[in-house]
């Protein structure tokens, strides 16, 4: 079908979540035909004071993308034979970097499989510096990291590929051992060698320099009231999260992906090296699927909607972003926005399954909130003796009591969906109440009546 005929479902989509989740802008990119068509669509303001717009040049941080193009620049090096995937980490810092005795390899780094759980220097730096902790801690240079790690050795917890631990640290690490192996600075290197091939005109790192550009997005958050309030702008990150860029180079960084490594006659990389930065290295341990892997800097979605989707997201707090794209049908998609809001990679995998025509409310994500937003009600026993109400807040639905003398708010944790047919449901929640595990088993549609759950020795029956 295309994304041209399924456009206005998924700008539909995109509004209405603009609008639930208050984002000030957003833009979307989709490549298709493997680059032979691109589509950019922009909503709302990089400014919200001077409502200025967002459009397809203005720039947005893109996060922990950026581990994608660290990745990218350990390839081509390895390819230019200047390192090894298999050399300890020590070879090229000034660090022995062991874990349980084992050398912690180039190949773990990429992998997040060090043994070593995140360290968290980039969740506090990024909180302090926005102002959203009241911390005073500041890594304010790579090197930096390095004596911030110092220590590390006790917090370890498996052996070296063992476990995924995503590790921010690990990918400040691998963009040390760049600019030592390449001769230069980290930054000037993935300028060189990624951004000018892939005229990436646009797009830059986060410095002084770049916030002084005409169309660059504003940062912002929610306040403790939910109100959206401006934060200040992001400097000092680099090769584990500090690209900015604009969902028109973005398109381009894309399109290299969907062809093997190629990008306008131009060869960035060899098809074996993509495919390793594609493999399934190790599993992760979160997902949405339930069988995600991380490759070298890309996410591996085996099994999205029948088809291999490959990506990532990135998140300095502010700016929320998510890339992926689907080889087998030459197509890919990138989305930015300004605020954390609504998923960006919950937007983008909406508009792919839109686009190849797939079943987009086959997505966990989309039948949990639509089974959360048919749930939400008040609930009574048999001739109203007791009532309950399902609430949701924020990604959870609650069942709330009250009288006057008690106050019960119990969470209700996702645990299976039992599908009878089309439209009836059993969804299972666990919980913890009186100190007891259980389930809290709803039914949904049986029989076009009102849905009904089960907790305790209690049935509970919609009623408004």
């Amino acid at each position: 079908m295309g994304f041209e005929k399924v456009k206005d479902r998924v700008f539909d989509f995109i509004m209405s979540k603009i609008s639930q989740t208050k984002i000030p802008g957003l833009t979307v990119g989709v490549v298709e035909e493997y680059g032979g068509k691109k589509h950019v669509r922009s909503f709302g303001f990089r400014n919200m004071d001077s409502a200025s717009f967002v459009d397809e040049k203005t720039l947005f941080c893109i996060g922990s993308i950026t581990k994608s193009f660290t990745a990218l620049s350990i390839m081509k090096l390895c390819e230019a034979g200047k390192l090894s995937l298999d050399d300890p980490v020590g070879k090229y810092l000034p660090v022995d970097l062991k874990v349980m005795g084992h050398d912690v390899k180039i190949h773990h780094l990429l992998t997040h499989s060090s043994g070593i759980p995140a360290l968290a220097y980039g969740e506090e730096y990024i909180r302090s510096f926005l102002g959203v902790s009241d911390g005073g801690f500041h890594v304010t240079k790579p090197e930096d990291v390095l004596d911030f790690m110092r220590g590390y050795e006790e917090w370890v917890v498996s052996k070296p590929g063992e476990k995924f631990f995503y590790l921010n640290e690990g990918y400040v690490l691998l963009g040390l051992i760049i600019s030592n192996v390449s001769g230069m600075e980290y930054t000037e290197y993935v300028r060189r060698e990624i951004f000018e091939p892939l005229e990436m005109e646009r797009t830059r790192f986060c410095d002084e320099e770049s916030l002084k550009d005409g169309n660059v997005s504003k940062h912002y958050v929610f306040d403790k009231n939910g109100k959206v309030v401006e934060t200040r702008s992001l400097l000092g990150v680099t090769a584990d999260g500090g690209i900015m860029s604009t969902t028109e180079d973005m398109l381009n960084y894309i399109e290299m992906y969907l062809n093997m490594g190629e990008f306008k006659g131009k060869k960035m990389v060899r098809r074996e090296s993509l495919e390793l930065m594609e493999k399934s290295h190790i599993k992760m341990n979160y997902g949405i699927f339930g069988d995600e892997h991380y490759g070298y800097g890309l996410m591996i979605f085996p099994n999205f909607l029948g088809m291999k989707l490959i990506g990532h997201g990135g998140s300095v707090l502010t700016h929320n972003t998510f890339f992926g794209y689907v080889r087998s049908k030459g197509i890919g998609v990138i989305v930015m926005q300004n605020i954390a809001g609504y998923s960006p990679m919950f937007t983008s995998m909406f508009t792919l399954a839109e686009s190849l025509e797939k079943n987009a409310d086959e997505l966990p994500f989309i039948e949990m909130e639509k089974i959360a937003k048919s749930l939400e009600g008040t609930y009574s026993t048999f001739k109203g003796t007791m009532k309950y109400s399902v609430k949701r807040t924020g990604d959870l639905l609650q069942l709330h009591y009250e009288d006057n003398y008690t106050e019960r708010v119990i969470p209700l944790i996702p645990h299976e969906i039992h599908r009878i047919d089309e439209k009836e449901k059993i969804v299972k929640f666990l919980t913890f109440a009186n100190g007891r595990k259980m389930e809290v088993e709803f039914h949904i549609d049986p029989g076009g009546r009102k849905p009904w759950f089960l907790f305790e020795r209690y049935r509970f029956e919609k009623i408004a």
